[in-house]
């Protein structure tokens, strides 16, 4: 009889075939358990690293941190023209654990406005805010070699079915491989050996691998579907915040108070949800340490939510394409430590109501005007600042107008009215959506762009 090396020796009994694999089993599983034992007793050591590196830059901090903020804040913000500006953390010094350690004495925001005001005016001039030097402390990014850094209440299911199926896929793939690689060296063809027949059937081997499958996908089906339900569930108290995101820059508003930043500013251990839409393109809101993503769509609203446990800097990303600078539309998220969001609101709309060039500079960032008007001459998707007031201002209609004061305030609120040539009308218009006081704000800071 000829010999055929393709044929298959006779299935035996299921329980002899699968005694020599059970010692390859119990050693890949002590494998996996070991991978998730030192991926998870990395988190306290790099946990620990965050409030290391703070404490020991608290003494520096507090030693040069205002010569620092008096001496480059000002100019950084009024006269850079970096487009990262918006999105990245200056190179700020760490301030002490201690700045926040000061909120609880601060008020609810509408009993504080009058203290708020107080301490924004004892502050020297060009020094920061405390809210601002949170904002531009390099975000935190300790975390194990799987994930980043954990600071969401309901983010740990999340890392327990990533754990999960990174487990199962290891143990299988690795099995799997075992398997055949032994199967093409033992039956091998070889001269001498004849081949043996093929069994065409085993129900026991057939019920194990559809039973033991399905089990594991009911498993992961359910604990992902519960995960899921939870996150996209808020409680029905939650902090509102709204959200609104164009091209580059994410916009802010935290009502009732209706104080606005270009980082979000939230409090520890409370529940926030997010209301957001988008002014022009698609975006994605992505904060890697909540463990939370979601669209954000043009004419429709979609909306987040989270519990920070752990106050700090981490960073927040759009991971959707959204043109040239995406991926400068990067800022950072500021957990607050008790008391310290409430300070934040105080100072930060007592700040809103005074008309001056520092402030037109910080709405230079947080309206995204950076994206696109450079103040070096360099035009860019829109005119540049530099030594655009006082010039003659050619139109797209062949007229030329002044440009003053009041060209500033119609071009600011309804930029298409007077649209300059060779320019696309791409500017939003700003009519209602800007306070009196930071209108003459922003006419103040291009001013001094000469």
């Amino acid at each position: 009889m000829r010999h055929d090396p393709f044929r298959w020796p006779e299935m035996r009994p299921l329980h002899r075939r699968l005694r020599p694999w059970s010692t390859l089993t119990a050693l890949v599983l002590v494998v996996v358990a070991g991978l998730s034992g030192s991926a998870s007793a990395q988190q306290p050591t790099a946990g620990s690293a965050a409030p290391t590196a703070a404490g020991s830059a608290a003494p520096t901090a507090a030693g040069s941190a205002a010569p620092t903020a008096a001496g480059s804040a000002a100019p950084t913000a009024a006269g850079s023209a970096d487009p990262t500006a918006a999105g990245s953390a200056a190179p700020v010094e760490a301030p002490a654990p201690t700045v926040d350690a000061a909120a609880p004495t601060a008020a609810a925001p509408t009993a504080a406005a009058p203290a708020g005001a107080g301490s924004a005016a004892a502050k020297a001039p060009g020094e920061l805010p405390f809210y601002e030097v949170l904002a531009r402390r390099p975000h935190d990014t300790s975390g194990n070699y799987w994930l980043p850094k954990g600071a969401n209440r309901y983010g740990d299911g999340t890392d327990m079915m990533f754990i999960a199926v990174l487990a199962l896929s290891i143990f299988f793939f690795v099995a799997i491989t075992v398997a055949t690689v032994y199967f093409v060296i033992k039956y091998r063809h070889r001269p001498g050996h004849k081949a043996q027949p093929s069994s065409s059937h085993n129900d026991a081997l057939e019920i194990t691998w559809t039973v033991i499958p399905t089990i594991m996908c009911v498993f992961l089906f359910y604990y992902g579907w519960r995960g899921y339900y939870r996150m996209v569930t808020p409680p029905q108290k939650a902090l509102e915040i709204q959200v609104i995101a164009q091209k580059w820059a994410w916009n802010f508003v935290h009502s009732p108070v209706g104080v606005s930043d270009s980082n979000l500013h939230i409090p520890v251990n409370t529940p926030v949800r997010l209301v957001m839409t988008s002014k022009d393109v698609l975006h994605s809101f992505f904060v890697p340490a909540f463990r939370t993503k979601q669209d954000v769509i043009p004419n429709r609203y979609t909306y987040v939510w989270f519990e920070a446990t752990k106050p700090g800097t981490y960073r927040l990303y759009c991971t959707e394409y959204c043109g040239r600078d995406h991926s400068q539309m990067k800022v950072n998220v500021v957990v607050h430590e008790p008391g310290g969001y409430e300070r934040y609101l105080s100072e930060a709309d007592a700040s809103s109501q005074v008309a001056s060039a520092e402030n037109g500079a910080k709405l230079y960032e947080k309206k995204a005007c950076i994206g696109c008007h450079s103040l070096d001459g360099s035009p860019r998707v829109g005119p540049s600042f530099k030594g655009i007031f006082g010039s003659t201002i050619a139109l797209k209609d062949g007229t030329s107008v002044a440009g003053d004061e009041n060209y500033l305030r119609a071009a600011i609120l309804n930029p298409q009215a007077q649209a300059r040539p060779g320019y696309p009308p791409s500017m939003p218009a700003f009519e209602g959506q800007l306070k009196e006081s930071e209108l003459m704000s922003l006419i103040l800071f291009i001013k001094a762009q000469k």
